[in-house]
C-alpha cells in the first residue's frame, strides 16, 4: 500500500504528533508499505529519508498553545507536486481543521482520505468558526479517528458525524528495555522525580510542580527533580526559589534513547499538566519503562492510566493543587511496595498502545476506506478499557 502522512506541526519542533506521525511510518515501512511523510522543517533539518520538508513553519496560536504551521500558497504548490509523486492509495492527514499542509492536502485530495483528530477542546471558536467553510471539504474525510474519548467528542461536536477511538502508539521495547543510569538515578533518602514537557507552556504544569517542590523537600530533603524537555532552562530556573534551583537539573531536549534512560532510572513520573490534552503519551512511556506515575487528574489522563484488568495504572492528584500533588508526591516516594505495585500495573497498560496493536488498528481503518463503496461501513473495533467506539466515517 502507498500511504501519504500529512503533519501541521512541523518537524523540527520536538510534540506528541510529530512523534506519532514519525513512528507509525516507520512501523508501515517495516511491514512492506511505502510511507510519505510531508511536513514543515527548517532547512537544514536532520530527517529520516522518507520526510519531504514542505518549508519553514511559523509559529501560531492553536489549542491553547503555540503551533508552528505552514500555510499559503506556496505551501500549496510544494502539497500538489508531492500528492502527484507520491500517487498514493490513500492519505493520512492529522488536525486537518488546522491552517496548515493537512488542511492545503484535504483541499487537493483526490484520494481516499484518513484522518486522525488530536485536538480535545470541545469550545475551540477556531473550529466553531471554521467547519461550516470546511463542510464541504470534510465530505472527502472516508475515515475518522480520534486518539481519544475526548478528542472524538471535539469532532462530533464541531464538525458532526463521529470517529473510532485509536489511541497514539509508543514503542513500548524502547522504553521496557531502556538502561538505567546512576546520575540521574535515586538513592536511599534521595528519589529522584522526573517532569517531561515544554519549559514555557504553562499548561504542561511545571508551574504547578515547582510550587510543590519545597512541600516535597520538607518532607524529603534528599529528593531531587529532573526537568526534560525544550525551552529556556535559565528562564525557568529564575522564576524558581533558591532551594528548588538546588534541587532541580535542567536536560533539556533529550535523544529517545536518553529520555528512555531517565524514565527509567527514576523513581516518581510527574505529570502535573492543567489542561488542554487529548491523550498522554507520555505518562504511557512512563508506564513502559517501569516508572511509576503521578498525574492530574485530568479525563484525559484518567483514561490512559485506567481500563483493563489493573484497574488505575497510576496515582492521580487534583488538577492544579500544587498541595495535592506534593501531598500524593510524598506519600508515593514513603512507599516502595505501592510504587512496585504501580511499576506493574502501568507496564501491563503500556502494552495495549504497542505499535504493534495500535498499527493494525489504522491499517484496518486504511482498508476499510479503500473497500468502501457508497455506503461506508463502520469500524467499531473496541479497546480495552473503552465502552465503544465510532464508525470510520
Amino acid at each position: 500500500m502507498r500511504i501519504g502522512l500529512v503533519s501541521p506541526y512541523s518537524f523540527d519542533v520536538p510534540g506528541g504528533v510529530q512523534f506519532h506521525i514519525r513512528d507509525l511510518a516507520e512501523y508501515l515501512r517495516r511491514e512492506g508499505h511505502h510511507a510519505s511523510v510531508l511536513a514543515p522543517a527548517e532547512v537544514g533539518t536532520q530527517l529520516p529519508e522518507y520526510v519531504v520538508p514542505a518549508g519553514r513553519a511559523v509559529p501560531i496560536r492553536y489549542n491553547g498553545s503555540t503551533a508552528r504551521l505552514l500555510f499559503g500558497p506556496v505551501a500549496a504548490a510544494k502539497v500538489g507536486r508531492w500528492l502527484d509523486e507520491g500517487d498514493f492509495d490513500v492519505l493520512h492527514l492529522h488536525e486537518p481543521l488546522a491552517p496548515s499542509l493537512s488542511m492545503l492536502a484535504l483541499w487537493a485530495a483526490e484520494v481516499p482520505v484518513v484522518a486522525t483528530f488530536h485536538t480535545s477542546n470541545v469550545r475551540s471558536r477556531v473550529m466553531q468558526a471554521a467547519s461550516p467553510l470546511l463542510r464541504p471539504s470534510l465530505e472527502k474525510i472516508h475515515g475518522r479517528i480520534a486518539v481519544s474519548e475526548d478528542a472524538r467528542r471535539t469532532v462530533t461536536t464541531h464538525i458532526g458525524g463521529d470517529a473510532v477511538v485509536i489511541p497514539n502508539g509508543v514503542d513500548t521495547s524502547v522504553f521496557a528495555h531502556a538502561g538505567t543510569r546512576a546520575q540521574w538515578g535515586g538513592r536511599p533518602g534521595e528519589p529522584t522525580l522526573v517532569f517531561l514537557g515544554r519549559l514555557d507552556e504553562p499548561r504542561k504544569g511545571l508551574p504547578v510542580l515547582a510550587e510543590a517542590m519545597p512541600r516535597i523537600l520538607d518532607a524529603i530533603p534528599g529528593a531531587r527533580l529532573l526537568v526534560i524537555g525544550p525551552g529556556s532552562g535559565q528562564a525557568a530556573r529564575a522564576r524558581l526559589p533558591e532551594r528548588v534551583v538546588e534541587a532541580t537539573e535542567f536536560l533539556g531536549v533529550l535523544s529517545d534513547e536518553d529520555k528512555a534512560s531517565a524514565l527509567a532510572s527514576a523513581d516518581l513520573y510527574i505529570a502535573p499538566h492543567t489542561g488542554g490534552e487529548s491523550f498522554g503519551i507520555v505518562l504511557v512511556e512512563a508506564m513502559a519503562a517501569g516508572t511509576p506515575v503521578l498525574a492530574s487528574d485530568l479525563a484525559a489522563f484518567r483514561r490512559v492510566l485506567e481500563g483493563g484488568r489493573t484497574g488505575m495504572a497510576g496515582a492521580t492528584f487534583t488538577t492544579g493543587r500544587a498541595d495535592d500533588l506534593a501531598e500524593m508526591a510524598v506519600e508515593l516516594l514513603s512507599d516502595g511496595d505501592r510504587r512496585r505495585v504501580l511499576s506493574d500495573l502501568g507496564r501491563e497498560r503500556a502494552a495495549t498502545f504497542d505499535w504493534e496493536v495500535v498499527a493494525e488498528e489504522i491499517l484496518a481503518v486504511y482498508e476499510t476506506v479503500l473497500d468502501a463503496t457508497a455506503v461506508r461501513p463502520e469500524v467499531t473495533r473496541l479497546r480495552p478499557g473503552r465502552s465503544r467506539a465510532g464508525g470510520a466515517g
